[in-house]
């Protein structure tokens, strides 16, 4: 994005409030000023938000997804152009910003794929780095990861991992309660990532450990995990109850029920990232996927991997996961914080993503009333 950009006539919705009438101004891909009505002045590229989005249109901060696997026929474990592929996808419904998420496989394997990652974000700038779903990972919730290729995280596996990345692995999810896990956890949160519980059995106060240790995420909220029971709270309730860990949720009404979202967004407020843990269909039709080694058939939108029937990925996007977290009954500010500035304080990357404030890059999106994407724009890459 070069030049200077003024979008006026929006609703503009950022960090939990609604301007009306709204205008915002980017030069050179980085916000410099932002007002209402019409005392903006003139820009290189004037975008009219009513006339583009309709009566009605909003402008938000661009979406941030910290946890994906794929879209538009693509698997982002395939590599450089499986990666590019999906992004191009997941741009167009709004996601300018994304972590690439990686299912378990080998030791070899996956650091071959954080090196290539990070070799890609220094060309690709709406690439943030990756995420290591795997191979720590409980194997009684698995999920759609292979059992045969899970292991206990051992420092010299961890820390091989996180150098591949050179400082651009950004989150690794992890099942603390396997022998090492809190060790791990510490040794992940020291490399600068996020450390995050998931595909897990650990009970409330096994997760409190792992939060007391350092780690500041849930992966995707109540999926792979102990559920909620009057006598056996589970990580879900743990992390609700602690302030400084933010829970990933799936709002494509098939790994979280419409009121179990609305629950998540009242039990912890201001610190839920919405993500689309999208596989390669996503954007793409039904049929026969891989997502690393396990073989996936998706019907109807819904993925499910073929020897077990585990929910395996989904086929959201963000916009849709925006539309239906609405629909579910959360306020849109809240919805749109969950897409942008939540997500990027996840991975410490708040204080260039996630709001349109002067000197915060200019990723928006205008939408229409109905919440559809209109248009999209990405600034330049994060400073280094």
């Amino acid at each position: 994005m070069t030049g200077s950009l003024v979008i006026h006539s929006v609703r503009l919705v950022d960090r939990g409030e609604i301007v009306e009438d709204a205008w915002v101004r980017i030069e050179e891909g980085v916000v410099v000023a932002r007002g209402t009505g019409t005392d903006w002045e003139p820009a290189t590229d004037v975008v009219d938000g009513a006339e583009v989005g309709g009566t009605g249109a909003l402008l938000t901060p661009g979406f941030v997804d910290i946890h994906g696997h794929g879209g538009a026929g693509a698997a982002y474990d395939d590599g450089v152009d499986a990666i590019r592929t999906g992004r191009r996808l997941h741009r167009e419904h709004g996601t300018t910003r994304a972590v690439i998420s990686l299912v378990t496989g080998t030791i070899d394997d996956l650091a071959r794929s954080v090196a290539t990652i990070a070799a890609l974000t220094r060309t690709d700038g709406d690439v943030l780095g990756s995420h290591l779903e795997g191979p720590f990972l409980d194997p009684g919730h698995h999920g759609a990861h292979e059992p045969s290729l899970l292991r206990h995280p051992v420092a010299a596996d961890v820390a091989r991992l996180l150098e591949a990345g050179e400082g651009t692995v950004r989150q690794v999810t992890i099942a603390p309660e396997l022998p090492g896990g809190i060790d791990a956890v510490r040794q992940i949160v020291a490399a600068g990532a996020a450390a995050a519980v998931g595909h897990t059995d650990a009970d409330a106060a096994m997760a409190v450990a792992a939060f007391e240790a350092g780690a500041s995420l849930l992966t995707h909220a109540f999926n792979a995990m102990p559920g909620i029971h009057h006598r056996a709270p589970g990580p879900v309730l743990a992390a609700a109850a602690d302030h400084r860990v933010i829970l990933e949720a799936i709002a494509d009404d098939v790994h979280l029920d419409p009121h179990v979202v609305k629950l998540v967004f009242d039990a912890a407020p201001h610190r839920v990232a919405l993500i689309t843990d999208a596989m390669a269909a996503a954007g793409s039709a039904d049929g026969h996927y891989d997502l690393g080694a396990v073989k996936v058939t998706v019907e109807n939108g819904v993925a499910r991997a073929d020897d077990t029937g585990s929910i395996a990925g989904s086929t959201l996007t963000q916009d849709v996961a925006l539309q239906r977290a609405v629909a579910a009954g959360v306020a849109l500010p809240e919805v749109v914080r969950a897409l942008t500035e939540t997500p990027a304080r996840a991975i410490g990357r708040d204080a260039h993503l996630g709001a349109l404030r002067p000197g915060l890059l200019g990723d928006a999106v205008l939408l229409d009333a109905e919440l559809r994407v209109a248009r999209v724009w990405t600034g330049p890459a994060l400073p280094a």
